[in-house]
């Protein structure tokens, strides 16, 4: 293999990475933007909200990202996408028990108490 060869192969390999990257940044802030509006609008830590969107993606089988674009389609037209919003109102159902729980036992738990229902409209 030349040398120029070489840094031809390198350059493509660069710009890959550097389409990568970008992707991740984008995909970065969308799941940052998501976990804000769960935890608004559940009322919850952000790390209960970070948890939330991760299980509403393991069940149902969606991205998390595409859970997060899902989340803030919600806010835009008011309504929890259908995809969505039976498992994200029992993950912030469990998210709330366990927080609740916690609280009883003297953890930060009780943070979560009396929070609007998920997914309305």
């Amino acid at each position: 293999m030349s040398e120029n060869d070489e840094l031809v192969r390198r350059v493509a390999a660069l710009e890959q990475e550097v389409e990568q990257l970008r992707h991740a940044l984008t995909s970065h802030a969308v799941i940052d933007q998501a976990i804000g509006v769960v935890a608004a609008v559940c009322r919850l830590p952000s790390q209960d909200s970070w948890d939330v969107l991760k299980q509403v993606s393991q069940h149902t089988n969606i991205k998390l990202r595409e859970v997060a674009q899902l989340v803030l389609r919600w806010v835009e037209c008011g309504r929890l996408p259908d995809e969505i919003r039976p498992v994200m109102r029992a993950v912030v159902v469990r998210t709330r028990e366990r927080a609740r729980a916690d609280g009883a036992r003297g953890g930060a738990g009780e943070r979560a108490a009396e929070q609007p229902s998920v997914g309305r409209g």
